[in-house]
């Protein structure tokens, strides 16, 4: 492991999977509309995850996450804001607690459990 990868600032708190889960993204709109889009997750951790999205938000606004086979909903926040070539951004977002259980996995990393 390189001294890059295992310097404190760039440690996750968490293990990220590549976990494609349906959800739809809650979001207030510039009018202070209510914006909903379905999308799906590209990478997720017990903290938060990337998905791709079509509505424009901002780091620090606000969102809520709904995984529409369960009916879960968690209370984010967006960290990060990027626009790679093709169209989508990609948004990088935080729960507001901690929340493993949110994703649909049977055997989450050993780290998940950990106090954040």
């Amino acid at each position: 492991m390189s001294s890059l990868s295992s310097s404190p600032q760039n440690r996750r708190r968490s293990e990220r999977v590549v976990l494609h889960v349906p959800i739809v993204v809650v979001a207030d709109g510039p009018g202070g509309d209510e914006i909903r889009e379905e999308t799906h997750t590209l990478v997720v951790n017990a903290h938060g995850g990337l998905v791709k999205l079509d509505m424009e938000v901002v780091a620090g606004q606000p969102i809520v996450l709904i995984n529409p086979k369960t009916g879960a909903e968690e209370n984010c926040r967006v960290i990060r804001v990027d626009h790679p070539p093709g169209g989508h951004t990609a948004v990088a977002f935080e729960f507001d607690v901690p929340s493993p259980q949110f994703w649909p996995i049977v055997f989450p990393p050993s780290d998940w459990g950990a106090k954040a």
